[in-house]
This record gives structure tokens, sequence and C-alpha cells, in this order.
């Protein structure tokens, strides 16, 4: 931000301030008039249901038998006869106002046990629950279940869900027309190296005054000695300026690697930028790629957590790291071409800094700070840049070459005057030459839609780029965005390090955080982050999972076990008996940013989780604990499931689109019902949003994390109920790809509802033209990873995902990848079965669709299923290679044997 925008901010928010402070006189909030008593009905279509009924917050008078046989005792009732049960409630000191604590009531039944709002029953939309068999109505009410049933189901509403299921599949170009078209600054580097450039550039929708480069280490600003409340930023232009037109379209080179290309229409003179960043001297090689020491890196990360010995070992290496005798450098060229038919002018302004304190050299073309500091060097058609500013006269058809290469840190006037010697057509071919290289050492994957291949490359490298450490060998820092890494944030990276046969980046990285550990155990690598103990053990069980390397588990198993010690221990100390049913075994602490020290479901599945791929992991090896830790983590699960029905019961049923109504859950077992229903006055909305704890952070995760079985009756009720509540376009609001729901829907082949999310969450949050992630959909931190790695898992998931003792391939891809021509093929991808290879290719015109599927490991999986869909849905009349499903369009190969052939004819 220059001084000038400065200035302007400050202007507005005092006026900002000024009408946020006066006075307004608003009207006294007018509370209902209640009744003194409420009488309302709960009616079972069969069965002998017995329980209880509690009231929260009001005052149960008395229960009557009203259809039925049986009896009443206080609060309890019990049903003799075997047909229609239904009772009366008759209640007083009662709160149906809006707002906190309103009247509750639970039904504590043996089986299907709930609770309501009971403001929330009404004549037109009575509370029915079709999944518990059971209906809530005004007692004017006289329906019985069925002809409520039959009165709902005649309306033929839907939920988001069954919407989804019954409209086109989503597509990028249909979710693009409806999504926010983010643009995203770029970063550019040389991976493993901690000198980032970011790029932010005027584009359609968010103008700036200039083009902004800013240096920094990881996530760092850069100061200047003497200057240190200022960070070092350099402003650069090109064209006229900021008008009421702004022309400009950026891509990857490639579409895919990290040199980035501005094209820029001013009139009838068009610009074409390009930068990268390179070495000062020699040329960029693997070779010659050194990197940053890691502990150095997570010290310019934003909330980093460094014991003292970490912190003494930052500053034995800080001097190589900020003093280098060779500097990266962002190079930039702008060759500007006049496409008019008479002469027009080209306007140039050189990267400098907004506080006067240098001096610009026209006849070497060297931007420089006092003391021999130079910062830039700019030429003009291969000349010292006359002046800071230019204007130059093309004549039609001719053009203009714009150059200017900025160190990272100022350097002497000497190397800035070899620096501007380099050829910039031969560093930018070192460049793309570098990047490749990386590329070509990872698996294949093509697939019919460019973008998504794009991505999937480009996306690989954006994680590489800011996954810090030293060449050739020792720890990586997979770093997201502008944070260091976190155990549950940093888990796709390494995991689609894994998938693409990075194992050796993976193995790494892990080490960051075993080398990392605690003294008592513990993961921490940001802020109070307290779920990253067991989000790691899981990572590192991900990582044996795909590559079996038990001499690396043998090596690290005391690591593990201590990790597990941590965790059992802080376990034991939860099992007080006055938490039975409500925490009882579950740890408490926060997972994320918001301060909600609780019995978090998403914090205890990500320790059972951890605990589970631990004891796998040392019961390959022999250990004698696997046993023990496989104990522990199931009593582990055990007590979570309890405490997660016990608090489903107890919280208030939400509406559905379709006319039922639905069980919820709360984020931590202190919580009465979804904490975005405010049933306690609270204030929490974060992060742009209500529905952090109950979206983002909350009990689906407790799929995810394998406590609930992704078929289970409570697996359906988390993702029905929360895709009404907290999702749009079965996105989640902020940081979407913390929500879970995707990979419930992969795993249950729910093709529609995945790709609405898939496409839906990328459209919004990724640069378009440059695919980099912004961590949430307001704009805050860019190149964020962490987002980027979970839409490249899904990807994966799309592609292929196993599920036990099988290997689904193509199980949600979209119908239209099977158009007739378009091919999908991976080369030596990854997965717990070891490398797999796929083609498949669709001659539909011709009537076929074939597939070859390999996966040679010496373990295989015992079942291979693939879906070919057809593009218009036709019907098939002959498979070879296997069984076919008509109602997946999935072919089965049982008794695989390596490889199988599949034909598929409609």
């Amino acid at each position: 931000m220059n001084q000038t925008e400065l200035r302007n901010y400050k202007k507005w928010g005092i006026i900002l301030v000024f009408i946020v402070s006066f006075p307004f006189n608003l009207p006294a909030q007018q509370k209902e008039v209640q009744p003194s008593v409420q009488k309302i009905s709960i009616e079972w279509p069969s069965g002998k249901p017995s329980g209880t009924i509690k009231v929260l917050n009001g005052h149960l008078k008395k229960i009557d038998v009203v259809t039925g046989h049986g009896k009443i005792s206080n609060n309890h009732f019990e049903f003799s006869s075997p047909g229609r049960a239904r009772i009366s409630l008759e209640l007083d000191s009662l709160n149906n106002n809006p707002g906190p604590d309103p009247t509750l009531i639970s039904v504590s039944t043996t089986a299907n046990p709930f609770s309501f709002f009971l403001r929330d029953v009404s004549n037109g939309f009575p509370i029915y629950i079709p999944d518990y068999s059971v209906v809530v109505l005004k007692d004017s009410d006289k329906r019985s279940f069925a002809e409520v049933q039959s009165n709902i189901q005649s309306r033929k509403g839907e939920t988001k869900l069954q919407k989804i299921e019954t409209e086109p599949e989503e597509s990028f170009n249909s979710a693009s027309k409806r999504t926010m078209n983010q643009y995203v600054p770029t970063w550019l580097g040389l991976s493993r190296d901690f000198r980032i450039f970011q790029i932010s550039e005027s584009v359609p929708g968010m103008p700036l005054q200039e083009n902004v480069i800013t240096p920094r280490f990881s996530s760092s600003s850069f100061y200047l000695k003497g200057l240190e409340k200022i960070p070092v930023q350099y402003y650069y232009a090109i064209g006229r300026g900021v008008g009421v037109e702004v022309n400009t379209h950026r891509h990857l080179e490639n579409g895919v690697l990290p040199i980035l290309h501005s094209q820029q229409k001013d009139d009838d003179i068009e610009y074409h930028s390009t930068s990268f960043v390179s070495l000062e001297k020699s040329g960029l090689t693997e070779q010659q790629l050194k990197g940053t020491n890691y502990l150095v890196a997570d010290k310019y990360t934003v909330g980093h957590v460094l014991s003292d010995k970490q912190e003494d070992t930052v500053k034995s290496k800080l001097k190589d790291a900020l003093d280098p005798t060779e500097e990266t450098v962002l190079y930039f060229r702008c060759v500007a071409t006049n496409t008019g038919s008479v002469p027009r002018y080209a306007w140039f302004k050189t990267a400098n800094w907004w506080e006067k304190h240098y001096t610009f050299n026209p006849k070497t073309g060297v931007s420089a700070f006092a003391g021999d500091s130079a910062f830039c060097v700019s030429k003009l058609n291969g000349k010292p840049l006359p002046n800071e500013q230019n204007a130059v006269l093309l004549q039609p058809g001719e053009k203009a070459v714009f150059e200017f290469y900025v160190p990272h840190a100022p350097i002497s006037n000497a190397r800035a005057l070899a620096l501007s010697q380099q050829s910039f057509d031969q560093k930018m071919e070192e460049c793309k030459a570098f990047w490749q290289a990386k590329l070509a050492k990872a698996a294949q994957i093509h697939v019919p839609e460019k973008r998504i291949e794009e991505m999937i490359q480009a996306g690989l490298l954006h994680l590489d780029l800011i996954t810090y450490g030293n060449e050739p060998n020792g720890d990586l820092a997979p770093d997201v965005g502008y944070f260091g890494p976190i155990g549950t944030e940093s888990a796709p990276i390494m995991q689609f390090y894994n998938s693409m046969g990075w194992q050796d980046n993976a193995k790494r990285a892990l080490n960051y955080f075993l080398d990392k550990q605690h003294p008592d155990g513990s993961f921490q690598n940001y802020q109070g982050y307290m779920v990253e103990t067991g989000a790691v053990l899981w990572s590192i069980g991900e990582y044996y999972r795909y590559t079996r390397d038990a001499a690396w588990i043998e090596k690290i198993s005391s690591k593990i076990l201590k990790a597990c010690d941590f965790l059992m221990k802080w376990r034991s100390e939860n099992k007080a008996d006055s938490l039975r049913g409500n925490g009882y075994g579950m740890i408490a602490g926060k997972v994320a940013d918001p301060e909600d020290n609780f019995h978090q479901f998403m914090l205890n599945g990500y320790a059972y989780l951890g605990m589970s791929r631990a004891a796998e992991m040392l019961a390959a090896i022999n250990s004698g604990q696997a046993r023990q830790i496989s104990k522990e983590a199931e009593a582990w699960k055990k007590d979570i499931r309890e405490s997660l029905f016990n608090r489903m019961a107890l919280s208030p049923v939400v509406p559905l689109g379709n006319g039922a109504w639905s069980p919820t859950v709360p984020p931590w077992t202190e919580a009465i019902g979804p904490r975005a229903l405010f049933a306690k006055p609270e204030i929490f909305f974060s992060h742009g949003t209500f529905t952090v704890p109950d979206e983002l952070l909350g009990p689906m995760y407790l799929v995810f994390c394998e406590v609930i079985d992704v078929h289970e009756p409570a697996a359906k009720i988390l993702m029905n109920y929360q895709s009404e509540l907290f999702l749009q376009n079965n996105v989640a609001f902020s940081q979407p790809y913390y929500s879970r729901h995707d990979w419930m829907q992969a795993k249950l082949g729910l093709v529609k509802p995945f790709l609405k999310t898939y496409y839906n969450a990328f459209s919004a949050l990724a640069d378009r033209e440059t695919y980099t992630f912004w961590e949430h959909l307001f704009h805050a931190t860019s190149h964020k990873t962490h987002e980027e790695a979970w839409f490249l898992m899904e990807t994966r998931w799309m592609l292929y995902l196993e599920d036990g003792t099988t290997l689904r391939l193509l199980s949600t891809i979209p119908r239209n990848w099977m158009a007739d021509g378009k091919t999908i093929q991976l080369t030596n991808v990854q997965t717990y079965f070891g490398p797999l290879s796929l083609e498949v290719k669709s001659a539909v015109n011709k009537g076929y669709i074939t597939a070859t599927i390999e996966c040679h490991s010496g373990r295989e999986p015992n079942t291979v299923t693939i879906r070919l869909p057809h593009p218009q849905g036709k019907k098939v009349v002959k498979v070879t290679g296997g069984a076919y499903d008509r109602n997946t369009e999935t072919v089965t190969i049982k008794a695989f044997k390596g490889k199988a052939v599949i034909r598929v004819a409609y």
C-alpha cells in the first residue's frame, strides 16, 4: 500500500467510525406474548415406544396418552399396544422467543431419541422425522403420522442434495457463471528456497494504482536497515495508467509452469510481460539449487513454534540465508507492439520504491539505495534504460523491449552491472527446463478437460514452490501459504506428493514434523493448534500405505510410540465419571484459530485416526506395543461414538427442503446443538461466516476420520442437515476445503453432488488464469497450498480411490469426459496397492469405450471397479472383462491379477 492509499484508508476509516457511532433511535425489541401453558403432541405410527421427556428452559406439567395403550409415571411414558402411539405434553415457564436459551424438549426413547425447540413446532410445517418414524404436532393438529407423511410427500419437496440429483451434471462452465471470478497475486520462486516474490497486477475487478513486486522470506516482509517499519515493495507500470478499461489477461508458461505471462491491451499498443525467478549468476539446475534450512524458513512464517534449541540452530544458519553469495532474481520483460496503422506511444515505468530513498543512474539503468546497494537494473531495447519513466514512439508493427531484473535483496553496484549482462532468453529457457524436469519425475495424469489437467500440474509445482529445505537431502517444511507447516493443513500436500510418486518429498516433509516433535511427544507447529499430533500420525500412516517402507517405520518407531503415549495420557485425563456420554475418554482442546477448548469431535477424530494408523504401522514391524495401541484406539472410537449419539439425541432437529426434519450434532460435547443455531448467548462470527465450528471444524470429521462408517445412517444424517444449513451450491463458506463432505460423496459414488462441490469450490476460490488459490472466499492469504492440495486430492479421488481391498477408478468423473475421442491416461500414479497405470479411450460414435488397467506390485487389490459412463447415458449391450452394474455404470473385476482389459459396447 502506498502513502496515498494509506491516507485514503485512514480518511475513510474516520468516516466509517463516525457513521457507526452516530446514535440512531431504534425501536425496542418486541417480545412475543407467550401463553402461560402450551400443549403439543408426539406420535409414532407403530411399535411400543417408551422413554422420558426432559425440558430445558421450561417446565413439563404433565404427559397424557392420547392414542394407544400405555402408562405415565412422572416424565416417563411406556406403551403396551403395538399400533399408533400418541402422547400430549403440557408445558409452562417457556421461552419461545427468538434468540438464545429457548425451550428445548428431549424425547429420550430407547431407539431413536431426539430433541426439538418448542418454538419450531407449527401447523404448516410439523416436525416430521421419517427416519425415526415420529411426528411432533401442535395439540390442535389431530392428524396421524400417516396423514402428515402423506401431506408432506404430496408437496414433492426436495432436499438440496435431491435437487442436485435432478439437475444436469455440474461443469466448470456452468459453475463459473454463478461463482466469484477471483484474482490471486502470483508467487514466484525456485522451490526449497525461502526467497519468494509476490506479483500483484492490475486486473479486471481489482485495479491497482501500480503493479507491485513484494520480496518475502517465506511469508515475512523484507525490510531495509534504517527503515525497519516499512516493508520493501517495488512498483512498476505498463501502459498509460488506470483507465475505464482494464484489459489484462494472465497465464502460466505452457499453462502450468511458474513463469507468469501477462497480456495488456491499451488501445493500439499491446504489452506482453513475462516474469520468472532464477539465480543471479549460476544456471538454474537441480544441482545448483541449495535451498534454505527448514528451520530458518520456518522462522519466517506466520505462527511458527520453535524450541530454544531450534532458535539457536536458526541463529547459526541465518547469515548464510540472509546474506548469500548469490541472490535469487525476478527477471521481467515486457514487449510492447504497435498493432495500429499510425505511430503510437508506449509507456513504461521501471520498478522503484515509493519512499524516495534511492537514485537512478540513466547511464547504467541501475536503481540503488545509498551505500552501494542496488535493487534493480533496467534496460530498453537491450541498452540501459534512459529514464525511470519513458514514452517510446512505435511505428505500426514496431516493438519495444523493456526489461528489469530485481534481486531479492539489494546487491552491490558491481554485481548489478554484471546482472544486467545476463540474457533474459537464456535464463528463461533454464527456468523452463528446471520446472519441466520436476514434472517429468512425477506421475503423469492426462484428462479430457484441459483446465483440470493444467491445474494438476500447476498445483503440484505450487506445492513444491513453497516446500522449503536444503537440497539434496534433509528435512522439508511443507508450508501452506503464509503459514508454516501445520499437521492438518500440510497433510494433503504430503499425500498428494505420495500420489504423484514424490515419496521422497513426502518422507522428508514428514521428517520435519518428527524432528520438531515436542519433548512430551506431541506435534504442534502452529500457535495453539492441538489437533496436529493425530493428524501427523495419520499422514505417516498414509505414507506407509503407499510405500510399505517398514525400515523407515522401524527407524522412527520410538517417535510414533512417544506420540501415542502423549495422546493416551491426554485421553486418560478425561476419563472422569462425570463425563460419561459427554466427553468421557475424549481429549479437549482447540483445533484452529477460534479459542474453543472443548471436547471437539474433530480433535478426537484425528486422534483416533492417528492412533489407528500407528497401530497398523507398528504391527507391520512386529512391535509389541501395536496391540495395546490398537486396543486403546478402538476404546477411544467407542467413547467418541457414545458421546456422539448422546449429543445427537439432545441436539435439536432442523427442517430439510423435502419437509422432513433431521437430527443434528454439535461440534463438541459441551454444546447444545449446532453452534450456529445460537442455543446459548454467544458471539462467535469468525473468518467471514457463522459456520466455522459446525461445518468447517465439525462432526463430519468423524466420517472422514473413520469413527463413523460412510454407510452408517449417522453419516447420512450429518451430510443431509449440513448440506441444508451450511452449504451453498454444495460448497462450505469461508474456507471451503475444510469441509469433508466431498470425501464422503466420493466414497459413496454420489457423482452429481461431488461434481457440484468440486467445480463450484475451485471456480470461486482459485484464480481462473493462474490457478493459484486463496485461503478464504474473501481475500485473505494468497498462494494457500492447503486449499490447493485438497483440490488436488479431490481430483485424485475422482480418478482413483481405495476402498478396503478394492481400487475404485473414475467413480465420480464428469460424464462428458467420455465423449467420443476423449481419453484418460494415468501413468504410474501411486496407490495403496502400488503404482497404477490406466488408459481409457472413448469411441462412442462407433459404439464402445475401452479401458486398460495395470497395477503390478505384488500387493494388487483384490477387486478393481471402473465407472465408464456413456456421455448421453445410453444403455450397455455387451461388456467384456468384468461384471457390469447398470445402476452405477461400473465394471467390476474380481480376483484382479495385475492387468485387465475392459470393453463396454453400446
